[in-house]
């Protein structure tokens, strides 16, 4: 059995019409009726308007932050159309490109943005991080050349509800502890232990808005709920859990009789992000996995019948030669079954001779044992049920090298260790790729948690709401229609969502500044949808050009 290399899983997002420049965009101006209403802000004081969030308010896309981006930021987008109602001018902390990415006194700590190339096998698989003529320089460097603030959009990629409370969390001295956001070291100038709270208050903010929460959740997500970034507690003292963290921020920022909006958690685990990679991807017409069925097959049906043996057949794993196949998962939640697995292989008069088939002595016959029980113990094959995070559509199917070396550490070859190392195939997916259904559950029930703690204070505040929950949710079950344009939850082709299938696309963003400035209408009498001024999301591009620079 050779060595199975890439399976490139088609992911139906390859083919998309670029919609950078201006002409590239389908514009279709509406006719205003002659008899709307003037703009009115209403009760709403927009002459100071400051913006606290994370990666989504800051205008993140693509997997990176970059000044196309920024300019097209839902706040920015706001304070345009606040600008027409007594708003005042509106900074960001803009990147020195569009190139995307930051460095650290030259080295590269965060990856340029996420393009498709497409016309090559090699990149046209999925969203690669961009380059041009071999890699590119990320020049936005936080030693080097941070800008000058005060700055109205504070939204800072990466945060959760505590950080915005954090002391010291832009001091770059502590961005190689963990301890700092390098994003937020590049506002906070000549006062780097002041927190992102503290920057926003000091401005005196005359309207805010605030969306906060979704890293909370979404960390545990996209990291396949492995612990290594855990839901933050629902409970608990201001900066460390998130009802006294948020019930901080709100009461903070309204002290001085600010106004504001505030938007509520999407099901983070409805995003393409989620929802794109397959539970079956395993094509039995690739060549490189299709010849491999058989053995395959032939090695999996020893150990199925040791599952039989031990009441567990529902554990068995068996490759489809006629339709696409599941892939193999680690479950965490499965009785391990590593030590009873390798005691009924080595209790078997007919394994020492199963091993010899591999070129092995009949010797290794208890070490090729204690290693297949190690392996699938806890293993299945997954289902529909399971959610497989986007970067693993270009793991499975790879041999996996570190566990290469250690099966070679162990006593096996060089091939025999490969062969034994393809992910998803013969090595089980790690739990970082994989939302099983009970990580799932708990994504949800923290987010239902998250949202009731908005809703009220927001309420208790007199703050408009937007119902972002709800927005992704109809995304998901058949898309949104804005004018003559329909948004869906698709990578790529549904409009709303960019190549890390996380982030909107400007698009997505422009749908995004309409629903606040619908609550903002609901909640401070303003009228900007009945005046004609929401944002037409047809003039919004829905992804940027490899050669934007």
């Amino acid at each position: 059995m050779k060595n199975l290399k890439y399976l490139y899983i088609s992911l139906g997002i390859l083919a998309f019409t670029a919609c950078n420049d201006p002409e590239d965009v389908d514009i279709n101006p509406v006719e205003m009726a002659e008899d709307l209403p003037v703009l009115t802000a209403g009760s709403a004081d927009f002459s100071n308007y400051v913006s606290l969030g994370n990666s989504l308010t800051a205008g993140f896309t693509d997997g990176a932050l970059f000044q196309a981006s920024q300019n097209l930021s839902l706040p920015n987008l706001l304070s345009q159309k606040f600008s027409l109602a007594g708003g005042g001018s509106f900074t960001q902390p803009l990147t020195n490109d569009n190139i995307g990415g930051l460095a650290l006194a030259g080295t590269r700590i965060q990856n340029p943005r996420l393009v498709f190339y497409g016309g090559d096998e090699e990149t046209s698989a999925g969203p690669v991080p961009l380059r041009f003529f071999g890699d590119v320089t990320v020049t936005t460097d936080i030693a080097l050349n941070n800008p000058t603030g005060p700055f109205n959009n504070l939204g800072v990629p990466g945060a959760k509800s505590f950080h915005l409370l954090a002391p010291g969390y832009g001091n770059i001295a502590n961005v190689q502890l963990g301890l700092a956001n390098p994003y937020f070291v590049r506002m906070t100038g000549s006062t780097p232990d002041i927190s992102v709270l503290q920057m926003a208050v000091s401005q005196a903010p005359s309207f805010f808005s605030l969306w906060i929460g979704n890293n909370d959740v979404l960390g545990y997500a996209t990291t396949g709920g492995d612990g290594t970034n855990p839901i933050t507690p629902v409970s608990g003292a201001p900066g460390q859990g998130f009802d006294g963290s948020y019930g901080a921020l709100i009461a903070t920022l309204t002290a001085g009789g600010a106004q504001g909006v505030v938007a509520n958690i999407p099901n983070v685990t409805d995003v393409p992000h989620f929802t794109t990679v397959p539970h079956n991807p395993l094509d039995p017409t690739n060549p490189d996995f299709g010849g491999q069925i058989a053995t395959l097959n032939g090695i999996f049906g020893q150990l199925n019948q040791v599952y039989e043996f031990l009441g567990v057949p529902e554990r068995s794993i068996k490759f489809s030669e006629t339709q696409a196949s599941e892939v193999v998962i680690r479950d965490e939640t499965l009785t391990d079954l590593s030590a009873q697995i390798a005691g009924v292989l080595s209790a078997s008069p007919t394994f020492p001779a199963f091993v010899e088939s591999f070129g092995l002595p009949a010797q290794a016959a208890p070490l090729v044992a204690g290693l297949l029980g190690s392996t699938y113990g806890q293993t299945r094959e997954a289902t529909a049920a399971d959610l497989f995070v986007l970067p693993s559509a270009s793991v499975i199917g790879t041999v996996n090298l570190e566990s290469v070396g250690a099966l070679m550490a162990a006593g096996l070859p060089q091939a025999l260790a490969g062969q034994f190392s393809v992910e998803g195939i013969s090595l089980p997916l790690a739990d970082k790729w994989v939302l099983i259904p009970s990580e799932q559950e708990e994504i949800a029930v923290a987010t239902a948690a998250f949202n009731q703690i908005i809703a009220a204070t927001a309420s208790q505040a007199g703050l408009a709401l937007v119902d972002a929950n709800t927005l992704l949710n109809q995304l998901a079950n058949g898309g949104i229609t804005s004018g003559e344009f329909t948004l869906t939850s698709s990578l790529v082709t549904g409009s709303a969502f960019s190549l890390d299938g996380i982030h909107p696309t400007a698009r997505g963003y422009a749908l995004l500044a309409n629903e606040f400035m619908k609550a903002i209408d609901a909640t401070y009498g303003s009228n900007f949808e009945a005046s004609g001024n929401l944002l037409n999301v047809g003039d919004y591009p829905t992804n940027y050009s490899p050669a934007l620079q």
